[in-house]
């Protein structure tokens, strides 16, 4: 029997998550705006068969205090459309996902530009649905405050149905353009979505052929329940962040059965958790890595990180004592309920975990090629993951290090692949094309 095969995404927004990634010996500080050198990181990634580039979105700068704010590398980024429509002509393989807010935006927007960056890439975009946890947001868009948490996850559900419809404009061979004739399309297959609901109306049909991959791929990020169950009727991509192998398992087995109870095929879903990944020679090295990393957080950004993830100013709390009890917001639940199941966990101070958090507080895989590929076969293979976003330490490289050193070690061991399967983002997730609804 052939063994199951890792899927590998790399998370960028559009460099390192962590704070202080840029600070690094031999980072590159100006890598954000700096177009020839994002060019050359989603060339390395293909270079070493990743599946996708993945592009965070942020629609307001940082909600913390200008002291943090002013350290942070990850405040400012190009907007994802933009870049990935650029990095589409740098790479012929690579995945491009890009995070878009049904929030904040509106579906006929949305699936134009989603269709456009398909087209242009030949195949390879994905979508990334989030509703938005920043409140700032709303401030950008003519709100007084943000929409409440369980109403975000409706509007997000008619969002997709609404997108999805309008990518089914068009049959898939309704552009006949036959110079003979003088017919360019056939009308009788243009469907007119005509979509009137609970919070959106929408006429179309989408002024664009239907995208190469009939959809690009739908990948989504909540694991709230609401986020759960918007996963399993919507999602083929899941960008977890589960950081223990036991609740990534309760993870991966509550939404694959969610999903199979709407009668979807759970293959047709890949869940990858993100992996904070630092690569070393030996384990000394690797964790020499790490704590220089994390000792080039300051403490402003700490505070402001965990207060971004609890929903609450944390400057308040004794820094010496231990969390304490944090009271419901409209931020996201289920980052707060794994920061405040962090503190409890491995009985950590506040101080200890705004560190933790300042850095990054997530899976982290800090080893040799051999231990990081130990913990993701394992993962793989006992029912945690389908893969992993993996984030780097600083780059270039903590890429480099990943591509020359870990992915030689997986492909070694037979679950990661040699050569890219197709020139489609499904093909190479090993999704199944989706049938337009309207032109079966």
């Amino acid at each position: 029997m052939a063994k199951r095969q890792l899927r590998l995404g790399a998370f960028m927004r559009p460099v390192s998550i962590h704070t202080g990634a840029w600070r690094y010996p031999g980072a590159w500080r100006d890598a954000n705006f700096n177009f020839p050198r994002l060019r050359s990181l989603a060339q390395t990634l293909e270079r070493g068969k990743f599946d996708a580039f993945f592009m965070a979105d942020h629609l307001a700068v940082l909600n913390m205090p200008v002291e943090a704010l002013k350290r942070s590398h990850t405040v400012t980024s190009f907007e994802p459309f933009t870049l990935l429509s650029a990095l589409a002509v740098s790479t012929e393989r690579l995945g491009l996902i890009a995070t878009a807010s049904t929030t904040f935006d509106a579906p006929y927007h949305i699936a134009r530009r989603f269709a456009s960056l398909d087209h242009l890439s030949g195949g390879r975009a994905g979508w990334n649905i989030v509703t938005t946890s920043n409140p700032d947001a709303a401030l950008n868009f003519g709100l007084e405050e943000h929409m409440e948490h369980g109403e975000r996850y409706h509007r997000a559900r008619e969002f997709y149905d609404v997108v999805t419809g309008l990518w089914d404009s068009f049959a898939d061979d309704a552009f006949i353009r036959d110079a003979e004739s003088g017919v360019f399309f056939d009308p009788a297959k243009m469907h007119v979505l005509g979509h009137k609901g609970e919070h959106l109306s929408v006429r179309g049909p989408l002024n664009i052929a239907r995208p190469v991959q009939g959809w690009p791929v739908i990948v989504q990020a909540g694991a709230s329940d609401a986020g759960r169950q918007l996963a399993a009727e919507t999602a083929e991509v899941i960008f977890g962040a589960q950081g223990t192998l036991a609740s990534a398992q309760e993870f991966y087995a509550d939404v694959k059965g969610r999903m199979e109870k709407l009668g979807r095929d759970r293959d047709h879903m890949k869940i990858l958790p993100g992996a904070f990944v630092v690569v070393g020679d030996t384990l000394e090295e690797a964790k020499r890595k790490r704590a220089l990393l994390d000792s080039l957080v300051h403490d402003e950004s700490a505070i402001a990180s965990l207060s971004i993830a609890l929903g609450t100013d944390a400057s308040r709390f004794d820094p010496d004592g231990p969390l304490p009890e944090i009271p419901d917001t409209n931020a996201s639940k289920s980052g707060r309920e794994r920061v405040i199941a962090l503190a409890q966990r491995e009985a950590l101070t506040v101080r200890q975990l705004a560190q933790r958090l300042g850095g990054y507080g997530g899976l982290a895989m800090v080893g040799t090629p051999a231990t990081i590929a130990d913990t993701m076969q394992e993962w793989l293979e006992e029912g945690g993951s389908d893969g992993f976003n993996v984030m780097f330490p600083y780059l270039p490289g903590g890429l480099e290090d990943f591509v020359e050193k870990v992915v030689p070690e997986l492909q070694r061991r037979g679950i990661f692949r040699r050569e890219y399967e197709g020139r489609t983002l499904r093909e190479n997730l090993g999704l199944p094309r989706p049938t337009n609804r309207f032109f079966a």
